[in-house]
């Protein structure tokens, strides 16, 4: 019998089907065996090309770190921070259940020490000292990953009945699900650009006069 052409199972083809498990049931959701099952394979023939979970992950992880753009930071400080904002807040949306595993923190991912490196650095460059960078550079991940996890807007009910009488400045929260996206967008976006603008004039304040 003449051999495959192509591999019947590849690290990408794992970490594809992995995030689908993950997108559809949660981090908890995820078990080698089901991974397994889905892939019409062995449990063995996984650990072949990740020993644990936790790789597994990290590598899932990475991918999705590596769609999250840095490259303003080449037109300066402010434009950098805004860019990777909302790429980084892009790039995990698509993947809403995979960020508790992301909030971690980069661990040994390339992808994303890459990407602390471009950002920590390019704040350094711009003035910024560098405890005052890793600040910066902490905040914007709360903002972000905050902004991922959850939404504000959709933790309200539709029930009008619900806010008359006992909370009376709640009058219009029952319409907030209804524009749950656009509500939330525009929140990033506010506190965004209010943190951005906070640094903007704080950097300004600490520059010597001309």
């Amino acid at each position: 019998m003449a051999r495959p052409t192509t591999p019947l199972l590849s690290r990408k083809s794992i970490r594809a089907a992995a995030l689908e498990i993950v997108d559809r049931e949660g981090l908890d959701g995820l078990s080698m065996r089901k991974l397994a099952t889905s892939l019409n394979v062995s449990a063995p023939a996984l650990y072949f090309h990740y020993p644990t979970k936790e790789q597994l992950l990290d590598d899932v992880a990475s991918e999705i770190m590596e769609k999250v753009d840095v490259g303003a930071f080449a037109q300066g400080w402010r434009a950098g921070l805004l860019g990777w904002a909302r790429s980084y807040r892009a790039a995990l949306a698509e993947h809403p259940n995979i960020v508790p595993f992301l909030a971690h923190g980069p661990g040994q991912r390339d992808a994303s020490l890459r990407r602390a490196d471009t950002v920590h650095g390019g704040l350094v460059a711009a003035g910024w000292p560098a405890r005052d960078a890793t600040m910066i550079g902490a905040s914007t991940k709360y903002l972000v990953v905050g902004a991922a996890m959850g939404s504000f807007s959709r933790g309200f009910v539709d029930d009008v009945q619900v806010y008359l009488d006992r909370y009376p400045a709640l009058g219009d929260a029952h319409r907030l699900r209804e524009h749950a996206d656009a509500v939330d967008r525009d929140s990033f976006e506010f506190a965004l650009l209010t943190f951005v603008d906070g640094l903007a004039a704080r950097l300004a304040r600490a520059e010597p006069p001309g």
